[in-house]
């Protein structure tokens, strides 16, 4: 049957149908940088990553945006409110960010555009449509024109009267409708800002996104993902100003996550009931809150409980066993005199019947709509058979074979155990590390060489000193 998407613009299930056949242009909008990541954003990240890494696994290229909206009122009173620079802000949150996505294994996108470094592409847009009639300038301010978009309410599923009656026009703005929505800011004082045609001023939050997208992936896309919150108004108001402008559909599929709770009550900055991601992770294992946040489907909102953490904790080390006793059993048959007979036999068909029927079961929930919480549950069933498996006689090339799928499945996820992801570390690299390690040992800078070799051990690179000089492998 192939990936079927729920699709918030439709609100149902739809089959999945690029733009470009086995090629997906994709776009989740990222952070503003203004402060550490809390749970709730890391739910949308893993989210994300993990749709991303799916679609990969299925055969698609995939080229993936992320941006970081790097100007924004927060992040100019966070500014002031340290006494440092915008752009010293942003530039430590974002380099914040991507300490705290790597720990959970969040992989970097394929372009991560900030705001501003669009601000010439983002003028040109607001340009064109003043030049449409799709806006309107009042002092310094543009403001994008509702009226001139007919469909205006469509991912929201409610009319412009309904939305219009739950606004209210700020005292300094001179919007000719309150659901007209600011387009270019005129600059305030103490303010950072940029030249434009309509004085200094700086980017409204929903353009940005809107020429990020079209720069990096083009004028149509196949997913625009998102948290819930960011239907109304901020996706609303892409799709309006982005179609206005181009004259066609924005994105194929909207694909929104939900909200991560804390007892029972949404997590958000705003409520200050948050968890930071980062505290988070100094206590508990990234694999473990990775696994929470894929527990239960993405579209669903999600408990936190330290019990939930637990058991994902639980989950984890009885993968991590199963895995361990496999590779035991398969070096206990290597080191047997008889073993090069082994060797030759193939994978049992019954084995391979079980290890068909297991990837088919992730296949098969994965495909709808990335459920990942049936996805895990194909694991732990491929574990229950793998351990069955090993209460009887074995073979090294099944025992091969329940290793190779459990560790499939987990990259998948991005769950596979840390000394599995060695294969990131380039032959070169590691040559270069070996090579500052025996430098360290001339020197006598023993600890350092400790370090080196501590390091690669993590990854799951082995070196072993001979007279011949080091040797490594990866374990």
């Amino acid at each position: 049957m192939g990936i079927v998407i729920y699709n918030s613009m439709s609100g149902q299930k739809e089959p999945f149908e690029t733009l470009e056949p086995g090629k997906v242009r994709f776009y989740a909008c990222g952070p503003t940088v203004y402060n550490l990541f809390h749970l709730g954003n890391a739910r949308m990240f893993v989210v994300f990553d993990t749709i991303r890494r799916y679609l990969e696994y299925r055969g698609y290229e995939v080229r993936y945006v992320q941006n970081f909206t790097d100007v924004d009122d927060k992040i100019i009173a966070r500014a002031n409110e340290l006494g440092i620079g915008v752009r010293q802000v942003a530039d430590m949150y974002i380099q914040a960010y991507f300490e705290d996505a790597d720990k959970l294994g969040v992989r970097r996108a394929t372009v991560h555009p900030r705001v501003t470094e669009c601000i010439p592409d983002i003028i040109r847009f607001i340009e064109d449509l003043i030049r449409m009639g799709h806006a309107y300038v009042r002092g310094g301010d543009v403001y994008f024109d509702t009226s001139t978009f007919k469909e205006y309410g469509k991912l929201s599923h409610q009319s412009v009267e309904e939305l219009r009656a739950g606004f209210r026009i700020e005292v300094n703005e001179e919007k000719d409708d309150p659901t007209d929505f600011a387009l270019w800011k005129a600059a305030k004082p103490n303010e950072e800002a940029w030249d434009s045609p309509w004085g200094p001023g700086r980017p409204g939050w929903h353009i940005e996104c809107s020429v990020m997208n079209q720069k990096y992936l083009g004028e149509q896309i196949d997913i625009h993902g998102g948290g819930r919150d960011l239907i109304f108004p901020h996706h609303e108001n892409e799709i309006a100003q982005s179609e206005a402008h181009n004259g066609r559909p924005f994105a194929r599929y909207w694909v929104h996550n939900g909200t991560l709770n804390i007892n029972g009550e949404k997590m958000s900055k705003s409520l200050g009931n948050f968890i930071l991601a980062r505290d988070l992770l100094e206590r508990r294992p990234a694999r473990a809150v990775r696994c929470f946040l894929l527990s239960a489907h993405y579209r669903h909102p999600l408990n936190y409980t330290e019990l939930a953490l637990d058991q994902a904790e639980q989950g984890l080390d009885r993968i991590d066993r199963c895995l361990r006793n496999l590779r035991h059993r398969l070096q206990a048959l290597e080191s047997a005199p008889d073993y090069a007979r082994d060797d030759q036999l193939p994978v049992e068909p019954a084995v391979q019947k079980e290890i068909e029927a297991a990837r088919r079961a992730f296949i098969e929930a994965m495909d709808d709509d990335f459920n990942t919480a049936d996805g895990l549950s194909a694991i732990f069933e491929a574990v229950r058979m793998a351990n069955t498996y090993l209460t009887g006689e074995v073979r090294s090339a099944g025992l091969r074979a329940w290793v190779s799928l459990l560790l499939e499945l987990l990259d998948v996820l991005g769950l596979a155990p840390a000394a599995e992801t060695s294969a990131e570390l380039a032959d070169d690299e590691i040559e270069r590390l070996i090579a500052e390690r025996q430098e360290a040992r001339k020197q006598r800078n023993f600890a350092r060489a400790d370090e080196i070799r501590d390091t690669l051990a993590a990854r799951g690179i082995m070196v072993e000193d001979t007279p011949q000089g080091p040797r490594w492998y990866r374990r």
